[in-house]
């Protein structure tokens, strides 16, 4: 990872689970304000990252203490909790996992954990599984939970032998810590009886609840969901922000939590994809968001290839080579969707990727090189990488990208589930007479067809316009009564092709 300028110190807030009430994020923007601090940024487990000049660093320490909030001079060395509550109700339903269950166990928490911990529920793809060392993922049985552990420095993943209460998350991890970071040389040398070992030390030393035996993990195929914009989640709307430079200024923050509280939101969400997602805004509230948005000047709506991305946190050099490679994919109409990309300049960063890009000596100490990796089934989740190039100069770099997303499609091929759309999906059935009258909304003219539904707002495909008196326009949000019967003019003007004028 390429660090902040000499002449900045890096501090992280972390906020556990990607959590942060609107009220402890305006103390925070105060403190940074007063320490000259105009920007900041999020990190990709979800925290908050704070540059300042040296000399200001203490006074910004102090004062975050003065408002309860906890400083991390050293984000490596207490890393921040990462949940996967952000896509809950937006992205997937929970069958359990539920806020309170987050809640409940972040505040069980009574101590500041060195290793990575991840709590995720098995039924989403946002959220990373395995870039913790400890990855508990919701299994089926209400309350109970996977525990797959990555020995750190090595990589090796042991599964826990037996699912773990709810409540006993946080005692488990603070005790694996116990026994794990003091003695991690000697897991090293035997990883194939490293887990067996580290369990039987950690089983003797803590009691925990009724042990359930853990059966088979499923996982869904990675998809990553658009996570920009304005979107609707049942009768709500929640509100997705990207910034292509990774900068947040405190003015826009401020203004966003200020909304929060005034519409009774309440908090805001931080992803590993250093976004924020605000949800449960009423859409009669909307207004007051778009009025944030046009205030700074923030476009929504960027294309889905700049979103599937990873970078170090304050890297600089890697999110230039981002938006180089962006735009070489863009120029080249390179499709990457059910693929995300990491670009690596030091290792054990912990990084989501599909295909990963790090980075490698030049030959006798020419300009540096980089290596192209990918799973060995393309899934992020995967720890299995295969080197596809090696010392790839800079500029060519783009073309072995496409070589390898055209590579992912080929060896998938029919198999490839059909893209979810923001507008319409392909039909599963024959598709009504092209002349047919078909709704369209009066204020932006998107088009409802019963032959391709709406699934972002769980209208599947053949639903009759006649059963959605509740309808809302997915680009506008105009209700049912705004939509208008039109007739499609292409299928017209094809049978009086070469009629004369």
């Amino acid at each position: 990872m390429t660090s902040p300028e000499p002449s900045l110190s890096l501090v992280a807030v972390n906020l556990p689970g990607g959590i942060v009430p609107a009220g402890d994020l305006l103390a925070v923007l105060s403190a940074a304000e007063a320490a000259g601090i105009e920007q900041v940024q999020l990190g990709h487990r979800q925290q908050l990252l704070l540059t300042v000049e040296p000399a200001r660093r203490r006074a910004l320490l102090q004062a975050l203490a003065a408002a309860d909030v906890l400083a991390e001079p050293d984000p490596e060395a207490r890393p921040n909790i990462v949940s996967s509550y952000v896509g809950e109700d937006v992205f997937y339903s929970a069958a359990w996992l539920r806020e309170g269950v987050y809640k409940d166990i972040l505040d069980l928490f009574d101590y500041r954990p060195r290793l990575k911990i991840n709590l995720v529920d098995s039924r989403q793809t946002f959220v990373p599984f395995f870039t913790g060392h400890l990855n508990f993922i919701a299994a089926e049985t209400s309350n109970y939970w996977h525990l797959h552990l990555r020995f750190p420095r090595t990589g090796h993943l042991y599964t826990w032998p037996h699912l773990v209460y709810s409540e006993d998350v946080p005692g488990l991890s603070a005790a694996i810590e116990r026994v794990l970071l003091p003695t991690v040389g000697q897991f090293d040398n035997d990883l194939t009886t490293a887990g067996i070992r580290l369990y039987a030390q950690v089983s003797a030393a803590q009691p925990l609840g009724p042990r359930v035996v853990a059966g088979p993990l499923a996982l869904p195929p990675f998809m990553l969901p658009y996570y920009e914009g304005f979107n609707r989640s049942g009768q709500q709307l929640w509100l997705g922000i990207y910034r292509r430079n990774e900068q947040f200024s405190l003015a826009f923050l401020r203004d966003m939590a200020q909304v929060c509280l005034q519409t009774r939101v309440g908090q805001l969400c931080t992803t590993p994809w250093k976004s924020l997602i605000i949800k449960g805004i009423s859409p009669a509230d909307r207004p007051q968001w778009d009025a944030v948005l046009c205030r700074h000047r923030l476009n929504v709506r960027h294309a889905a290839n700049e979103l599937n991305w990873q970078v170090e946190d304050n890297c600089p050099t890697g999110l230039a080579l981002k938006h180089e490679l962006v735009r070489y994919l863009n120029e080249e109409d390179v499709r990457t969707y059910q693929l995300c990309f990491a670009i690596k300049t030091r290792p054990q960063t912990g990084l989501f990727g599909s295909i990963i890009i790090r980075t490698q000596p030049g030959r006798a100490g020419g300009a540096e090189q980089y290596e192209v990796l990918h799973t060995r089934d393309f899934n992020p989740n995967s720890r299995d990488f295969v080197s596809f190039r090696q010392q790839v100069r800079p500029d060519m770099l783009g073309w072995y990208l496409a070589e390898l997303c055209h590579q992912f499609y080929a060896q998938t091929g029919a198999e490839t589930p059909p893209e979810p759309e923001t507008t319409a999906q392909l039909p599963a059935e024959n598709p009504p007479p092209a002349a047919e009258a078909l709704p369209r909304c009066r204020r932006c003219l998107t088009m409802y067809d019963p032959a391709y539904g709406d699934p972002q707002q769980g209208v599947a495909p053949g639903t009759a316009w006649a059963a959605l008196p509740n309808y809302h326009c997915p680009t506008c949000e105009a209700p049912a009564a705004e939509f208008e019967p039109w007739d499609e003019p292409v299928a017209a003007g094809l049978s009086s092709i070469g009629a004369a004028p």
